[in-house]
């Protein structure tokens, strides 16, 4: 594969790999590190990607081993996850807030997810990615990726109508 080629094949997903880096690592420093070694390993690896049957999802499971061995060496207390696909135009200052504030508790109560679920989550409501790509990026059955999407959704919701009904942040 030449380099023509390369860019062609891996740019169209490269923001995917970012904020997939991003929910889990530490910060927007750490993601950028993430993804940019991610790519080096896709380009050493060019020569043999034409035998890949679907290179986004082998590069996304490199993303997430990539990061996963990251986080196993860090501190987990150091761990933060801070991801926003909010678009805010057009729209009032009052929305705005309102929006980054539920954004802001959905990012806290993702945290606290099994790591799992976290993932599950990231791939199917955030990447929009089908049922069949998180099997094969996770190695999990279709029922565990249901039941740990299902779960995770439940939480979600339950936690963030329990702070909007007290009201205590």
């Amino acid at each position: 594969m030449k380099q023509g080629e390369f860019l062609n094949v891996v740019m169209p997903f490269k923001d995917k790999l970012y904020r997939l880096a991003k929910r889990l690592l530490v910060s927007s420093e750490e993601a950028e590190d993430a993804t940019q070694e991610i790519l080096l390993k896709l380009w050493a690896k060019k020569k043999s990607m034409a035998n890949y049957k679907n290179v986004e999802a082998f590069a996304m499971t490199m993303t997430k081993n990539f990061c996963l061995d990251r986080l196993k060496s860090k501190q987990a207390g150091n761990l933060k996850l801070v991801h926003s696909n909010y678009k805010e135009e057009g729209t009032s200052l009052q929305n705005q807030v309102e929006a980054r504030d539920s954004i802001s508790w959905v990012e806290r109560i993702m945290e606290e997810l099994p790591e799992q679920q976290k993932m599950v989550l990231q791939l199917r409501d955030v990447e929009q990615y089908e049922y069949d790509e998180i099997e094969a990026l996770l190695g999990m059955k279709p029922t565990a990726i249901r039941v740990a999407l299902s779960r995770a959704r439940k939480t979600v919701r339950e936690k963030l109508m329990e702070k909007h009904s007290y009201g205590i942040g």
